[in-house]
């Protein structure tokens, strides 16, 4: 992260597939295990090969999906030599005098040397030098002078007019900017950079700066752009580290302004920073002009073809953008889409106010995870305790946004129109970008109130834990629940159950108890289980694949330890597991394509365990990895017919695995339930006939009127027991009796039980 007291920005922009991913803890352990006719432990994730950058997806994806293929990989060091990248780049040169908000900045920051021995020091690890001249098609012959700096594709030069030439921009300009791209970087895929396709769709868009020409010489693609000022970086070191409130309002309204024109094409910037927010030429009548450069990273938000929102997914190895700056959205690996910008643009006008971020400061090979982990945790009355109240309402509103939710634009830039003053000559920003869009000086302030109800905040920062139980319709059966149980009864409930002929179908841990669920109806034969100190004992494990047997429900307590539950009559051929120190989505992602499923999963402390076999009967699976429950995500994949099939949470972390089945089947309704406990009390099994529930306190039974009664059985211990059964004609339970009117078979519909539960505990630092 950048180091602000040396006055030199460090921030990175990570590439886009990660050995060790943005939202990701890196180090991982190597789990042990192997599938029933493997040879040997098939556990290890090797590197991924190299992804063609316009198809990061292992599956197939469509055009629109909101990736793009310009995603970049700067290095940290030499971030700030980065100044518009994109389409502009930076002169050097002392500031409009009108400016007051900006000190002037030195005329030259680099010694001008000649193209080849700028290609020769600092080339992209080609060896194919730069031309010294650049001419493309019917455009002017440019000398290449001094470097204004690289990114992770390209890199950026003066280029000096040979003959002719006047004024400082347009097509005539005297000198230019010239982006350089090799053929074979990472940004160009068999053909010019995907960042082209975006030029030609935005060129003359506010705020966007003009390419006049482009082509490609040699081994290199070239753009012919403006030359631009300096980045509200370089004004924000110039200023002591600190702008007035009154500048960065005006950047607010103007880079809001901006990002409405840009989304209305349908793209999204995907790399909003301050170095990517450029001003005019210093001396120009441009020179207050705010200009949003480097769309390297530019991704569509609304599919060219239909029209339509791109589809949301979530690629957990993904990343795009710069840490510092980039939304929360972004680190885990969701697909871009407005709410990100703006997201982006909150933390870059917060960075520019108070001159630092929380999350700046925070190094080491897991700093992507701990930056995104306290961006979640960090709620915005504490990010903005500093600054007004416009700062604080934009970012709640922004970080408030659904995937595909259109901002309304007028009452973000309403908010800051009282720290703006009355002159529009004297202001240190020019604003035309909201006269431009409609919106006149002085009646900017809108009612932003507009009667519906306050959103649910999704991040309060402060720490808490949750039971995630998930509900899935089933014909009517029995069902057995234990909870607060102690290492010494399993065996007993498990013995007891097997008895009764019920079969372990879910295990979760909260602490070192234990809660278990047992079923009537399953594809079960058989089932042996063993209690362990060690998290997933290789050991026992490959004794009971010799034996036919598969993993099909497990659990890690605190301490390390856990039970593992392995039953026959499954339709499983191969299994394969690993534990990780870290949600291990890049060994996931090689098993899909071996034809693996997630079919368990669990976690022990802040390990990972993750069990996969062959022929589960998923066509297609996708997985949901937030901080707090995904619930946003889980919504838009049941809309897409997946449905929840394993789950798992550290105190970090909650992970949530959605399949298809291969064969087409009546559509299972499917609920969750969060609660701080254990749901003893919230035990869900309503009728679809929306029979009426009561529930009968003295005698601690729930029931519905039917014929489905819950009791729950306290114990001096401690455990508590519940139980849904059946009833027919008339049932005598803890000296209670019942009569139950015997309903048919065509009225009893499918009734809901709990498929799987697991404990969430989320932190705060």
């Amino acid at each position: 992260m950048p180091d602000l007291r040396s006055g030199i920005p460090k921030s990175k922009r990570v590439n886009n597939i990660l050995e060790n991913p943005a939202v990701l803890v890196p180090t991982r352990r190597r789990g042990s295990g192997r599938g029933k006719g493997s040879k040997a432990a098939v556990l290890k994730s090797p590197p991924l090969s190299p992804v063609d950058p316009g198809h990061p997806s292992t599956r197939p994806r469509s055009v629109g999906r909101g990736r793009g293929r310009g995603w970049k990989a700067m290095n940290q060091d030499k971030n700030a030599e980065l100044f518009g990248t994109g389409i502009g780049a930076r002169v050097h040169a002392g500031f409009d005098p009108e400016m007051r908000e900006v000190a002037a900045i030195p005329a030259e920051l680099a010694v001008e040397r000649s193209a080849k021995q700028l290609a020769a020091a600092e080339g992209e690890g080609s060896t194919n030098p730069l031309p010294e001249r650049v001419k493309l098609g019917n455009s002017p012959a440019y000398k290449l002078e001094r470097k204004l700096g690289k990114g992770g594709f390209g890199q950026v030069y003066v280029g000096r007019r040979v003959t002719g030439g006047s004024g400082r921009t347009g097509p005539n300009a005297v000198e230019v900017a010239l982006k350089f791209e090799h053929r074979n970087s990472k940004g160009c895929s068999y053909g010019p950079p995907f960042e082209w396709q975006v030029y030609s769709t935005l060129n003359g868009c506010y705020g966007i700066p003009l390419v006049h020409y482009k082509g490609r010489q040699g081994d290199y693609y070239i753009l012919v752009m403006d030359m631009l000022g300096p980045s509200l970086w370089d004004v924000w070191n110039s200023n002591n580290q600190m702008l007035s409130e009154e500048m960065v309002s005006c950047i607010a309204v103007e880079a809001i302004s901006i990002l409405q024109q840009l989304h209305f094409k349908g793209f999204v910037h995907g790399d909003v920073k301050p170095e990517n927010f450029l001003l005019g030429q210093p001396g120009s009548s441009d020179a207050k002009k705010l200009y949003l450069v480097d769309l390297g990273l530019a991704s569509r938000w609304r599919d060219s073809s239909s029209g339509q929102h791109v589809d949301y997914d979530q690629k957990p190895d993904v990343f795009r953008g710069t840490v510092r700056y980039a939304s929360v959205h972004a680190h885990l690996g969701r697909t871009g889409s407005r709410r990100d910008d703006l997201e982006s643009l909150a933390y870059t006008l917060i960075f520019l106010l108070r001159g630092k971020l929380p999350w700046q400061g925070i190094v080491g090979e897991n700093k992507g995870f701990l930056v995104c982990r306290k961006k979640m945790g960090t709620s915005a009355e504490m990010l903005c305790c500093l600054c007004p109240p416009p700062f604080r309402q934009f970012l709640e509103r922004v970080t408030n946004m659904k995937f595909d939710e259109e901002p309304d634009y007028s009452k973000l830039i309403a908010l800051f129109e009282g720290s703006i003053g009355p002159n529009p000559v004297s202001l240190p920003v020019r604003i035309d970008g909201a006269l431009k869009v409609g919106q006149k000086r002085g009646r900017l302030l809108v009612d932003l109130e507009d009667g519906a109800q306050p959103r649910k905040r999704v991040r309060l920062g402060t720490p808490a834990s949750q039971w995630i139980s998930v509900y899935s319709s089933r014909v009517p059966m029995k069902q057995r629940y234990h909870f607060n149980v102690m290492d010494s009864r399993l065996y007993q409930h498990a013995e007891k159950g097997k008895e009764d002929g019920l079969y372990i179908s879910c295990i979760a841990s909260s602490g070192n108890l234990w809660a278990v669920v047992m079923d009537a109806v399953t594809v079960f034969t058989s089932q042996v289980y063993e209690l362990s100190p060690v998290f997933l004992r290789k050991e026992w494990i490959m004794e009971q694949w010799d034996k036919n047997y598969y993993i099909t429900s497990f659990a890690g307590a605190c301490n390390g330890s856990a039970f593992v539950v392995m039953s026959k009559g499954t339709a499983y051929t191969q299994q394969s597991y690993k534990v990780s120190d870290v949600f291990p989505f890049k060994w996931i992602n090689k098993k899909w394509k071996d034809g693996f499923s997630v079919t368990s999963m669990s976690t022990a402390g802040s390990r990972w365990g993750v069990v996969m076999s062959r022929n589960a009967g998923y066509s297609d699976q996708v997985v949901e990895l937030d901080f707090l429950y995904p619930s946003e995500g889980i919504h838009r994949r049941w809309e897409n017919g997946y449905r929840i099939t394993s789950t798992a949470a550290t105190a970090d972390q909650t992970a949530i695995i959605l399949s298809t089945s291969k064969r087409k089947l009546q559509d299972v309704t499917q609920e969750t339930l969060r609660t701080s406990a254990f749901p003893s009390t919230h035990v869900k099994v309503p009728l679809l006939m929306q029979l009426p529930f009561q529930q009968s306190f003295n005698c601690r039974t729930t029931w519905i009127n039917g014929r489905i009664i819950c009791t729950s059985h306290p114990s001096v211990m401690g455990e508590q027991h519940l139980e849904v059964r059946e009833m027919k004609g008339e049932t005598q339970l803890t000296g209670w009796l019942f009569s139950e009117e015997k309903i048919s078979e065509k009225k009893c519909r499918k009734l809901q039980y709990i498929q799987m539960i697991c404990l969430q505990k989320y932190r705060v630092d």
